[in-house]
């Protein structure tokens, strides 16, 4: 059976990410797309916009000396609108070592992601590593 269609964009985006692509990315994202970052750390926060977007994706390879890398686990979808992936996250920063699980809830209307609310398996853990 094929593979839903919010899951193969969702799944494209990684891949994107991953390698570094960001037109790619930009062509994924609506125009106000917004990334929400969880936590109190110095990424933290509400990004609105593809150029705020793609910055933030910059800065974490900039912040992490390009160490941050991401594995995507799994892709949920609902079939109206919303997908949620399972990845694994590893980063050094400052003398620290980031290992954590996480996740993005999408929002998608038509082909293009509209929302990304990220989700962290300790908070605690990551606040630390990017105070």
């Amino acid at each position: 059976m094929a593979e839903h269609p919010n899951a193969q964009l969702v799944r494209k985006g990684y891949d994107a990410f991953v390698r570094g692509d960001m037109e790619t990315l930009r062509a994924m994202l609506a125009a106000d797309a917004t990334h929400h970052v969880p936590g109190t750390g110095v990424l933290s926060g509400d990004y609105k916009g593809q150029d705020a977007i793609l910055d933030m994706y910059r800065r974490l390879g900039e912040e992490t000396g390009g160490t941050f890398a991401v594995e995507l686990r799994q892709v949920l979808v609902d079939g109206r609108g919303h997908a949620v992936t399972l990845h694994h996250l590893t980063a050094d920063r400052h003398g620290k070592h980031l290992d954590e699980d996480g996740g993005i809830v999408f929002r998608i209307v038509g082909d293009k992601m509209t929302d990304l609310d990220e989700c962290v398996a300790d908070i605690e853990a990551m606040n630390d590593f990017w105070s």
